[in-house]
This record gives structure tokens, C-alpha cells and sequence, in this order.
């Protein structure tokens, strides 16, 4: 059963009396529970199009439906995790995921009940030792890891990811990645995934969406990435679907790379 469905959506935008077409014709149906990737080069409209899930920008024509409903502005269902944390400097770890409780359940929990979901949440992501630091003391990873768990807090309907692990060293993206297997694992949640690396669309997703190079980008190929789960990633690195997926994703985005050099 379609649990998201973007259908047949354009984008662009009107600078100066001059069109830009970012994004043409993406329909694509998600199912609940799916994890999928959306990867292509710089300027294909990834980050436009999860601005459009989330509904921080209108599309231009097409439509977006989350359970029926119409996506038509930003909603705590659809909750994003940006590549900066985006935290508040002067408030503790604890008082910036309050916030997010706050403002959705303010009415609908007690204190206690708020602050046990606070914690519960960080617990999730392993960060309930540092509520009480701000966050100049805490790491980048462990940053996004508050940021996860803000996000999760809201308990929303599907998570949106833009590249959220882009700006950490290699040894903290994959600590995270498995922290994300994980809580996916746990609790079942929608994600959608912005990334450049192809090896994480491929350990992360059920499916990979791999676009067009801009402007007007499309949806170029859909890659199903029938790997069981849970998935460890040293078992993984000699595994022939793993491979065969990642020789898949490389092929699509170098014979787009080269057509963009040819052009």
C-alpha cells in the first residue's frame, strides 16, 4: 500500500524574469517502513525535492500525498535532519530536543510524560549521558546524534535525511549509519536519505533513487536493493548483491558524469 506518494511533480523557480527548471515529472510510490536513497550529482534537485517532502517549498505543478493527505507546508509528521545539527548553542542537549517536544506535545503530555520521551529518545540514540552539556562540548557525531534524536522526538511519519553524515570523518559516518540501521530497526520508520556515497545509499536502503543531472532533472533508474536486514557491513563487503548493486549505482553516475563532460 502507497504511504507517500509524489506524483508526476515539477519545480522551478522564477528569478529576475528568468525560469529555472529544477525537477520534471518525479513520481515515485513509497511504501511505509521503506528506507530509500536519493542520489545523482550536484545540482540534480535532491535537497529541492526532500524540501518538497517536508514541505518547505510548493511545488510548482503535481502533487505530494502523505496518507491521502496533501503536502501543501511543514508538518511535525515529516521531520528532517539537516548536515548542520542546526542546534541552539546556549541550550543543553536535553533543553534542545525539548523544544521539539514542546511545541508537538506540549498539550498532549504531562511534564513527566515529556520528560521520560526526552529521554527515551536519547537513550535511543545513546546520548542520554550528555543532556546536560551544551553544544560546544560534544563532538560532530555526537551532535547529529541529538539532532536524530530531535528529529525522532516528534515522533513523525516519515524522517528526512539531507546528507546528514556529509561533514563527519569516516569512522563517525559509520558508527552512525549502524545507529540508524538500528533505530530503523527498532521503531520501523520512513526515511528518505539525500547522499553521495554510494556505498551508504547501498548498506542504508531498500531502494535507490538515482537521478538525472540538472537542469530538469528526472528520475533516471530505481534500483531495488534486495539485501536482508539486519545488514552488518563487514559481512557485506564481499557479498555479490551488495556489489552488484554498488557496480549499478557507480555505472548510472558515471555515464551521467561523462555525458555531462561530453556536452
Amino acid at each position: 500500500m502507497t504511504y507517500l506518494r509524489i506524483d508526476n511533480v515539477d519545480k522551478h523557480f522564477d528569478r529576475g524574469g528568468v525560469r529555472s527548471e529544477v525537477l520534471k515529472g518525479i513520481s515515485i510510490d513509497i511504501a511505509r517502513g521503506e528506507v530509500i536513497s536519493i542520489i545523482g550529482h550536484s545540482g540534480c534537485g535532491k535537497s529541492t525535492l526532500l524540501n518538497l517532502i517536508a514541505g518547505l517549498t510548493e511545488v510548482s505543478s503535481g502533487g505530494i500525498m502523505l496518507e491521502g493527505n496533501e503536502v501543501n507546508g511543514p508538518g511535525p509528521e515529516r521531520a528532517v535532519v539537516f548536515q548542520n545539527h542546526s542546534l541552539l548553542p546556549w541550550l543543553t542537549v536535553y533543553e534542545n530536543v525539548n523544544l521539539a517536544v514542546a511545541k508537538v506535545f506540549g498539550r498532549s503530555k504531562t511534564g513527566a510524560q515529556r520528560h521520560e520521551w526526552i529521554m527515551q529518545n536519547l537513550d535511543l540514540v545513546q546520548m542520554s549521558h550528555a543532556k546536560d552539556k551544551r553544544p560546544t562540548e560534544i563532538s560532530g557525531g555526537m551532535k547529529q546524534r541529538v539532532g536524530i534524536a530531535r528529529a525522532l522526538a516528534m515522533q513523525p511519519k516519515i524522517l528526512l535525511l539531507d546528507e546528514p553524515f556529509g561533514a563527519l570523518d569516516a569512522l563517525t559516518r559509520a558508527h552512525l549509519q549502524d545507529a540508524v540501521m538500528d533505530i530503523q530497526k527498532k521503531l520501523g520508520n520512513t526515511m528518505i536519505m539525500i547522499t553521495h556515497d554510494v556505498d551508504e545509499a547501498v548498506l542504508l536502503s531498500d531502494r535507490i533513487v538515482m537521478m538525472t543531472n540538472g537542469p530538469s532533472a528526472r528520475i533516471g533508474e530505481i534500483l531495488d536493493v534486495p539485501l536482508e536486514r539486519p545488514r552488518q557491513r563487514l559481512d557485506l563487503a564481499a557479498d555479490r548483491t551488495y556489489l552488484k548493486c554498488r557496480e549499478a549505482v557507480l555505472k548510472f553516475l558515471y555515464e551521467r558524469h561523462r555525458f555531462v563532460e561530453a556536452a
